[in-house]
């Protein structure tokens, strides 16, 4: 990063029957920082704790704003605490019950409207935590495309039996390639607990899969552990202060993860009210 880029943050995401808590998702820019969540308006706020974090101890970051898409079209209970553009949701049905369909639709609306200063931008849920990129204008052609292709996708029996849950994402990748936008494959970015065991030099935790074991250690995964973390055990609440550490001989990546998230309520002064 050069010396004049700085680093704003934007999470995009939704509230609505399908989740009780904001449907967040959050955005990074080198320079801006946009985020997307598909779930958890107390998820984004852990994510945003250690985005300021990060940004207090890491010499020379250049983090910036911190701002929130949310595509319900209506405020919520976090806009005091998190800065918040707010779309509107895809007209009733279109989405046929895929509800991350309003993300990139929310990113269309945002460019439409946004002053972007900084050259990157790096997109990721609220389910990321930090612990150590399309250029702007690029996104700008491939939002709209982005949208397109994924409601396409979607209409098309056979491609979204094909795709799944992650069809959004692929039709991302379309659009990217459609417009001629590279990708760089960065193998050492991101982790996912348990799976991955070691921390290394990853730079995010990825917290989607449950964390399942028995009191020796011992992975458990598919059975209830007699120790668990599972973000979907905190879907109607929000996790508590001061989660039990998991016992000895579980992996590095679990266990920094929950340390991550009791270091996040702890400096939260309103978590759990």
């Amino acid at each position: 990063m050069g010396p004049s880029r700085s680093v704003e943050i934007i999470i995009v995401g939704c509230s609505g029957p399908h989740h009780p808590d904001a449907n967040a998702q959050i955005v990074r820019q080198i320079g801006e920082l946009q985020a997307t969540v598909p779930h958890g308006g107390d998820s984004l706020r852990l994510c945003l704790q250690h985005v300021a974090v990060q940004d207090h101890n890491e010499p020379g970051s250049e983090m910036g704003g911190f701002t929130r898409i949310l595509h319900n079209g209506k405020p919520d209970e976090y806009m005091d605490e998190i800065p918040t553009f707010i779309a509107q949701p895809l007209p009733a049905g279109m989405d046929r019950g895929y509800i991350v369909l309003n993300r990139p639709w929310a990113f269309v609306q945002w460019l439409q409207q946004a002053d972007i200063k900084e050259e990157y931008a790096l997109c990721f849920t609220s389910y990321y935590i930090l612990m150590s990129e399309p250029d702007h204008e690029s996104l700008k052609k491939i939002a709209p495309t982005w949208m397109n292709v994924s409601l396409a996708m979607k209409k098309d029996p056979e491609t979204d039996k094909a795709f799944g849950w992650v069809l959004e994402m692929y039709a991302y990748a379309v659009a990217s390639a459609h417009h001629g936008v590279g990708n760089i494959l960065y193998k050492d970015f991101m982790l996912q607990p348990p799976w991955d065991k070691e921390i290394g030099k990853k730079f995010i935790i990825h917290y989607t899969y449950g964390c399942d074991y028995n009191m020796k250690g011992e992975l458990t995964y598919g059975k209830i552990g007699e120790w668990r973390f599972d973000k979907r055990s905190y879907d109607t609440v929000a996790p508590p202060r001061n989660l039990p550490m998991p016992p000895h001989g579980v992996p590095e990546s679990v266990v920094t993860l929950v340390k991550m998230v009791n270091e996040a309520t702890a400096n939260i002064p309103s978590w759990g009210e």
